[in-house]
C-alpha cells in the first residue's frame, strides 16, 4: 500500500486489519492442519483407491429422446429400480437424456428401457443411440489427465522462475500439489465417483490456486526490494500476505457463491464437478494464504543456512 510514494510499514498494515494475527509465526500450525487433512486421504488412496466412473473404467452410454420433458430424479430412480446407477445429463428442453452406466448386456439394456418407458415416459424407439466405452479408452483418459497435469505444472515452474525466482516456483508447485492431494484424497475417502469432468475441475483448481499465489508472491517481491536493515524477512512476508488479504477473500467468496449455486441448482450432471471445484477453490485460497508463502519462507531459510556456514568458515583465520 503506497500513498504519495510512502510505503506502508508493517505496523501500519497491522492497524488496517482489525482481525490481524501473525500468520507467518504460526506456520507450523498451518502445516499441521494440512497434514491432518491430507494423511487420511493419502491412506485411503493406497487402501481403496478412487471410485472411477465409466469414463475411466468403461461402460455404456445411452442417448434416449423422450416425447415430453422428464426429470433427472425420475430417470435416476428408475435406474436404481433395476439395479443400475450412473450420471444422467438432460438437454434439448429436458427431453433428451444421456445415461451413463456400467456395460449393459442385451437383457439388462431391454430391462432398463422398459422401466424407463413405464416409469418415466414414452421415448423415440427409432432414435436410441448407444456407445460402449472400453477400459482401454479409460486408461488413455487417465494417462492424458496425468500428462496434462504434469505439463501444466511444468509450464508454471518455467513461468514463475522467469517472473520471480526458482525458489518461488518450487514453493508454488508444492502448494499446488497440496491442493490436488486434498481434493483427490477427499474424493477417495468418501468414495465419490469421478468422471472426465473431475479432470477438468482439477486443472481449473490448479489454475485458480496458482493465480492467487502469484498475486501474493508479487507483493512479496515488491516488498523484498524495499526492505530496510531493521526489517526481517518473516515480517515482510506477513505484511505482504495481509496487504493482499482483502483481495484474496473477496475473490474466493465470489467464486464459492457461484459454485454453490451450480452445486445446488445445476442438477446431477454437474454435481461432482461443482463439488470438486468447491473443495478445490477453498483449499486453493487456504494454500495461497497459509501454505505457499510459508513454504517459500522455509525454503529460503534452509538455503540461507549453508551460505552462512560457508561465510563463517571463510572468515576463520
Amino acid at each position: 500500500m503506497e500513498k504519495n510514494g510512502h510505503t506502508a510499514t508493517y505496523d501500519e498494515v497491522q492497524k488496517l486489519h482489525p482481525l490481524y494475527f501473525n500468520i507467518v509465526k504460526k506456520r507450523y500450525w498451518w502445516f499441521a492442519i494440512s497434514l491432518i487433512i491430507m494423511i487420511p486421504g493419502i491412506i485411503s488412496l493406497f487402501m481403496q483407491g478412487l471410485n472411477l466412473g465409466i469414463d475411466f473404467k468403461g461402460g455404456t452410454m445411452l442417448d434416449v429422446t423422450f416425447k415430453k420433458a422428464v426429470s433427472q430424479a425420475a430417470i435416476t430412480d428408475t435406474m436404481k429400480s433395476v439395479g443400475l446407477e450412473g450420471p444422467v445429463q438432460l438437454s434439448n428442453g429436458d427431453t433428451a437424456a444421456l445415461i451413463r452406466t456400467v456395460a449393459l448386456e442385451e437383457g439388462k439394456r431391454s430391462e432398463l428401457l422398459t422401466a424407463l418407458e413405464t416409469k418415466v415416459g414414452e421415448y423415440d424407439k427409432t432414435n436410441i443411440k448407444e456407445d460402449k466405452v472400453g477400459p482401454a479408452m479409460g486408461q488413455e483418459l487417465t494417462r492424458n489427465a496425468i500428462y496434462a497435469l504434469i505439463i501444466a505444472m511444468g509450464m508454471m515452474i518455467i513461468y514463475i522462475t522467469v517472473r520471480f525466482q526458482f525458489v518461488f516456483a518450487i514453493s508454488g508447485i508444492l502448494a499446488l500439489l497440496h491442493d490436488v492431494l486434498v481434493v483427490v484424497g477427499i474424493f477417495s475417502l468418501f468414495q465419490w465417483e469421478i468422471d472426465s469432468t473431475f479432470v477438468a475441475a482439477i486443472l481449473t483448481i490448479v489454475g485458480y490456486s496458482i493465480n492467487d499465489t502469484v498475486i501474493i508472491f508479487d507483493r512479496i517481491r515488491e516488498n523484498e526490494a524495499k526492505m530496510k536493515r531493521s526489517d526481517t524477512y518473516e515480517d515482510m512476508v506477513d505484511k505482504s500476505i495481509w496487504q493482499t488479504m482483502r483481495r484474496s477473500i473477496n475473490t474466493v467468496v465470489t467464486v464459492l457463491i457461484a459454485l454453490l449455486s451450480v452445486f445446488i441448482l445445476g442438477g446431477e450432471s454437474t454435481r461432482m464437478f461443482s463439488l470438486a471445484m468447491l473443495i478445490g477453490v477453498f483449499t486453493g485460497a487456504y494454500s495461497s494464504i497459509f501454505i505457499a508463502s510459508q513454504i517459500l519462507l522455509e525454503v529460503k531459510d534452509h538455503m540461507k543456512k549453508p551460505r552462512e556456514v560457508a561465510r563463517r568458515s571463510a572468515l576463520k583465520p
